[in-house]
Order: structure tokens, then C-alpha cells, then sequence
């Protein structure tokens, strides 16, 4: 089978797609043929060697947590999933023709392979920040990089939690934070400002890492109230950097849940080939997405 690999780290250059052999379903796993992979910031940031205290990586490694594909092997002890069933889920090395799944959930009618791919991480992540970050119902939260993956899916989940969303995001991404229900306001000079003008902020995610970790907590008032998942000098500002993952299973539950009442659509913005990834790592990395980046196997 093709799989995407990394032998060193480093830039997107690093990554190689080559043939490898086939993995198999162990107990308590299944294994997907995967029609797509979601494209992750973690998997750039393990490519380049950070957060390897909670992500191990030993070279020459896979690329990939997230994927969704048909089910082609059980292993002993799952109950509730057949070969043939159409599975969204999180696991190891999805960027590949293959890959074994450690959680997982059967995909929502009318959800297609594409958009199922670029569920699974975010979802758990917008769920652990939100969890994190302590904002309640009837509360304002700031978000900092709104028009993402996580932050479309935080906007989503607020909004049908009855929290209030201030989120900043590019010019460009301005009716799409308001469509997800969110209060929109730009980036850039005079953005503190702005956001004042729209109200006070209980709580704030940084979901970007733009070096706005002492602008949050200044709008907040407190360090406690800010999380981030991406900026690592977080921590040095008494802010609380998230990353260690809750229930991937939970997760998915209510991805469905949110999805089958018709509460929550993360688009995808651009889709890959797994010739393609070292493009789809160096997209991610500059930022600026709307939705989802996901690769097509």
C-alpha cells in the first residue's frame, strides 16, 4: 500500500510517500481503507519535532490521526461495526491506503468521506478547550483564529450551548464567523479595541497562536480564563497550553449527535492527494483557513 512517512525531521520536504506494508485490526481496533485524511496542525508540529513529550515519535513514522474510509477488518472483542460500514474516526498513520482505527463512529447520512475526515481531532479538541476554559451558558467568549477547523466547530458548539462568541478572523472570513453564529471582527491594528467596542470577554481561546496570548488576558482579566492551543510560550503568561486529548469516543457521539440534528457543518476548504501532503502541511502551517483541509486517498 502507499502511506505518507517522515524519516527526519523537518520541513515539508521530509515527507516521503512510499510503499509500505498493509497494517491489521488488533483487539478492541478496526481497520479502515481510508477515502480521506484530515490535515491537522499536530501532524506539521510532530513532522518538525514539537510536542513530542506528549506525542512520542519514533523515526521513521506515519503521518496522520484522523481519517474516514470503509471498514475491512474487525478485531477480536468489537462489537457494533462490520466489515463494509462507512467509519469516521481517529487512529494512527492515516495518510495511506490503510490505516487501524482505536475510536471510531459510524458517519452520519449525507455526510460524505471528505467532510467526515475533518471531524474527529477538531471536535475533540473545540469540546476539551470549551471544558477548559470554564465558559457557561449566557457567557461572552473571545475567540482568536475563529474561522478555522477548531474554531468552527467552538462556534458551532457555543452557539448551541447559548454562549455568546466575539471571534476575530481575516477580512475575508468575516461572513463566515457571522454564519456560524459568532460576533466577527478582524485581526490586526486596533483589534483590542474593537473587540472592547463589542463587549466584555469572560473567557478567550487562542486558537491561532498570532502572539495575542497577553492581549487575551488582558481582555479577560485573568490567565486562568485564557486557553491556547497553539502558542507554546502560552505557559510563560500563565496561560494554560491544551494538549493533552480527552475522549476521542465522546467526541465523535456527539460529533453525530450535533451533525444528525443539523447543529454543526465544518466545510472543507481544499482537498489534497497523498502525493500532495508536503503542500497540505505547508497550507496548514501558514494559516488562514475556513473549514477544513483534508486528503483524498
Amino acid at each position: 500500500m502507499k502511506k505518507v512517512i517522515y524519516a527526519e525531521f523537518g520541513g515539508p520536504d521530509v515527507l516521503q510517500l512510499l510503499d509500505a506494508e498493509e497494517p491489521h485490526a488488533g483487539p478492541g481496533e478496526v481497520r479502515v481503507a481510508v477515502r480521506a485524511a484530515g490535515v491537522n496542525p499536530v501532524d506539521w508540529r510532530l513532522r518538525e519535532g514539537q510536542v513530542l513529550g506528549a506525542h512520542p515519535v519514533t523515526l521513521p513514522a506515519g503521518v496522520g490521526l484522523d481519517a474516514a474510509g470503509v471498514v475491512d477488518e474487525v478485531g477480536d472483542g468489537v462489537e457494533g461495526v462490520a466489515v463494509g460500514d462507512h467509519v469516521f474516526g481517529e487512529g494512527t498513520d492515516t495518510y495511506a491506503e490503510f490505516s487501524v482505527l482505536n475510536a471510531w463512529a459510524q458517519m452520519p447520512t449525507g455526510l460524505t468521506f471528505e467532510e467526515a475526515a475533518g471531524y474527529p481531532s477538531v471536535m475533540e479538541t473545540a469540546l476539551r478547550v470549551l471544558r477548559e476554559v470554564g465558559v457557561q451558558p449566557g457567557q461572552t467568549l473571545l475567540v482568536s483564529g475563529a474561522a478555522g477547523g477548531v474554531g468552527s466547530a467552538v462556534l458551532q458548539i457555543a452557539r448551541e450551548r447559548g454562549i455568546t462568541v466575539i471571534g476575530t478572523a481575516s477580512p475575508a472570513n468575516q461572513e463566515y464567523v457571522r454564519g456560524l453564529g459568532a460576533v466577527a471582527t478582524t485581526y490586526g491594528a486596533g483589534w483590542v479595541e474593537r473587540v472592547r467596542g463589542l463587549g466584555k470577554a469572560d473567557a478567550a481561546l487562542d486558537l491561532a497562536g498570532a502572539g495575542v496570548i497577553s492581549e487575551l488576558v488582558e481582555l479577560t482579566g485573568d490567565p486562568r480564563k485564557v486557553v491556547s492551543i497553539a502558542d507554546l510560550d502560552a505557559p510563560k503568561l500563565g496561560v494554560r497550553f491544551s494538549n493533552q486529548a480527552g475522549s476521542i469516543r465522546d467526541a465523535l457521539a456527539e460529533t453525530v449527535r450535533l451533525i444528525s440534528g443539523g447543529k454543526l457543518h465544518i466545510p472543507v476548504q481544499k482537498s489534497y492527494t497523498l502525493p500532495e501532503a508536503a503542500a497540505a502541511h505547508a497550507d496548514s502551517r501558514s494559516g488562514h483557513t475556513r473549514g477544513r483541509r483534508v486528503i483524498l486517498v
